[in-house]
């Protein structure tokens, strides 16, 4: 049957900052151009409990051991691609633009408060990839200043070693970041990775008992340092383990007596560690949501636990393969993935998720600047991870919202669905006002539905919707990746028109399209003259 009702208009909201197409397209004229088997999408209305998560859910996390080659050398060395970078996402949130430096070469890093250059590094990068020794001095913090100043406002996590049991740089550090970020600092984080401790050679078996003892005098040194109390309000964060400990474990040895302000735990899908296997390089997991939440609850004790005293948990590391990522880590897939990751850590009772980039071609990472030694200069390339940034940072409500899996076609039990949603609902819990449904859909696989899939909103649920689209022509695409009919170009600006569909005559139910692969993001209620969507130029440092 021929569609000949649909038209498109373009329209032009009030205090746009650049001009945006709208596309108007009725409930009947989508379903035509759709699979013929919809989605059912039921969504409960009212008595929703969760965590409440907040717009500035999703942060990014910086290994420190490159960052003067991502953010600069200097406040006036700062490069403008990743001015534009920070911006679009911290343009898309009202709360602070969450960012963290740390890793495993931050947990070996040594403080030079009298050291000019930012950092310094100390040994063979080559020898140690996933732990570069370096030196660093106090023009980190002035370049976060600086660099905040530009975008709007941020909060830092900043991690603090613990691998020498004499915490004396520990102490400086500590000191230096809370004298120079002030209010822009949100936690700082005691150690990173313990756990891996004794694997790693840096404390030969130890335990999680030590790792308690240890603590204990860490914080007794930061409260009698030369600088006064560095603890007296609230503003420590760990444990920061990964792989061998359990959060309960670590709480129930005595971690849980100690004022925190967050507990924090990092996780990868997959690892790399020994090298490249059937399993790190299987692109057909990071498309199957039912892996989704067996990934993010793989601490649900310990969760629970820290939700019960009311301390927020924070994924304070997350991404698709540890140890630099596999061949499926820069593709559209891990795009789907991560957002998909994202928002079950947010409905698994997580209170925040940073994902983590690193050195220049790491395959994870979110961008990459033409050379180290270039950085300054345009023609950056745009990871794939970044775009499911883009998507989350425009995903969470302020004011708070509380996120769950709706469990479409039982993607939550059934590894052949191809299609997953959520919904998010308001603080309370009483009405859910954005969906996020995803369509996995891959050519290669004959068992596969139609490309174009339908997601049917039951009447009753809206009278309008506005949607936005994250597509690529696969799942294996790497670079012709959009967001709302926006690419992201040479200096992280983003390029193109900015496209909005909205849907009319909803009450009664009518029917989402979103284009395989990819997801789409759904504003209940949300109409041209009145959209919550962000609309403008978020580049802060165009090109002359």
């Amino acid at each position: 049957m021929a569609c000949t009702d649909s038209f498109i208009l373009p329209t032009f909201r009030r205090s746009f900052l650049s001009l945006s197409l709208v596309f108007i397209i009725s409930a009947f004229s989508c379903s035509c151009r759709a699979s013929q088997v919809p989605v059912s999408v039921t969504v409960q209305q009212g008595d929703v409990s969760g965590t409440v998560v907040q717009d500035n859910f999703l942060g990014i996390s910086f290994e420190l051991y490159p960052f003067n080659t991502l953010w600069g050398e200097s406040p006036q060395q700062m490069p403008t691609a990743m001015e534009n970078y920070l911006s679009n996402l911290r343009a898309r949130i009202e709360s602070p633009l969450r960012i963290r430096i740390g890793g495993n070469s931050m947990d070996s890093a040594i403080y030079v408060p009298t050291q000019t250059e930012m950092i310094i590094v100390t040994g063979d990068p080559a020898a140690a990839p996933d732990d570069v020794p370096v030196d660093f001095g106090p023009m980190l913090f002035k370049v976060l200043d600086a660099m905040e100043n530009v975008v709007g406002q941020m909060e830092f996590i900043v991690g603090l070693s613990m691998r020498n049991s004499n915490y004396t740089n520990a102490i400086e550090v500590a000191s230096d970041t809370r004298k120079m970020l002030g209010y822009r600092l949100d936690a700082m984080l005691l150690g990173n990775e313990p756990d891996l401790y004794a694997t790693n050679g840096v404390h030969p078996g130890y335990t999680i008992q030590e790792y308690i003892t240890d603590i204990g005098e860490m914080l007794q040194d930061l409260r009698n340092s030369p600088y006064g109390d560095l603890v007296l309000d609230t503003i420590v964060g760990g444990p920061t383990i990964c792989c061998d400990w359990n959060l309960s474990d670590v709480l129930s040895a005595g971690l849980s007596k100690y004022p925190y302000e967050y507990y924090t735990v990092q996780h990868y899908a997959k690892s790399i560690c020994s090298g490249p296997n059937a399993s790190n390089e299987n692109i057909t997991y990071f498309v199957s949501h039912v892996n989704v939440p067996a990934y993010t609850n793989w601490q649900k004790q310990g969760v629970q636990m820290a939700n019960d005293a009311r301390i927020p948990v924070l994924v304070t590391e997350y991404n698709t393969v540890s140890c630099g990522g596999s061949n499926v880590s820069d593709t559209f897939a891990a795009t789907l993935w991560a957002i998909d990751a994202g928002l079950n850590y947010a409905s698994s009772g997580m209170s925040g998720a940073y994902l983590h980039t690193r050195e220049y071609g790491i395959l994870y990472n979110l961008f990459d600047p033409p050379s180290p030694e270039t950085s300054i200069e345009p023609n950056w390339r745009t990871g794939s991870p970044y775009y499911a940034a883009l998507f989350l940072s425009e995903t969470f409500m302020a004011g708070g919202s509380i996120v769950v899996d709706l469990n479409l076609d039982n993607s939550i039990y059934d590894p052949a669905a191809t299609v997953a949603g959520y919904a998010l609902y308001d603080r309370a819990g009483m009405k859910a006002k954005r969906l996020v449904f995803f369509n996995y859909y891959r050519a290669d696989d004959p068992g596969s539905e139609s490309a174009v899939r339908n997601f049917t909103l039951e009447g009753g649920l809206a009278t309008t919707a506005g949607v936005r689209v994250l597509a690529a022509p696969n799942i294996y695409e790497r670079t012709d990746i959009s967001w709302a009919g926006q690419t992201v170009g040479l200096n992280g600006e983003l390029d193109g028109t900015q496209t909005t569909e909205y849907y009319y005559d909803c009450a009664m139910g009518c029917n989402i399209t979103v284009p395989g692969p990819g997801a789409a993001l759904v504003l209940l209620d949300d109409a041209p003259d009145d959209s919550a969507f962000f609309f403008g130029s978020s580049t802060v440092a165009p090109l002359s």
